[in-house]
């Protein structure tokens, strides 16, 4: 059977679609999109990748309007915290983590999306 090699993008509605794109590139590192062809887009490290649907009622993603919940590996959970709340932005740790598989903490976009990071364990 053939198999789809990964994400290729990923593409949601915004209210300001610009701002946001700047705010996802100066706060998690994601580059614009490129304005022409010639240019490289984001490269993503590979890496385990969980692709998980949840139930429509679901509390895990926060504010229930919301579809859906970006996850994002990082190399350094705490570098990261750190990172975004000098910028003033709120992240909530995992009380219970690290688990098996890692640890993780939340935030929310401009828009209200929330966002999951991910630091897994080292294997």
């Amino acid at each position: 059977m053939e198999k789809v090699l990964g994400f290729g993008g990923f593409f949601f509605r915004a209210e300001d679609t610009a701002g946001l794109a700047e705010w996802y590139c100066r706060h998690l590192g994601i580059d614009l999109v490129p304005k022409d062809y010639d240019t490289p887009c984001w490269q993503q490290e590979a890496g385990e990748t969980v692709f998980a649907p949840f139930d429509k009622v679901t509390e895990y993603f926060g504010n229930k309007e919301k579809q859906f919940m970006l996850n994002f590996r990082v190399r350094d959970l705490e570098a990261m915290i750190a990172q975004l709340e000098s910028a003033g932005i709120e992240v909530r740790r995992d009380p219970d983590s690290p688990y098996p598989n890692g640890s993780f903490a939340w935030l929310n976009d401009p828009e209200g999306n929330p966002i999951e990071l991910w630091e897994p364990v080292a294997r």
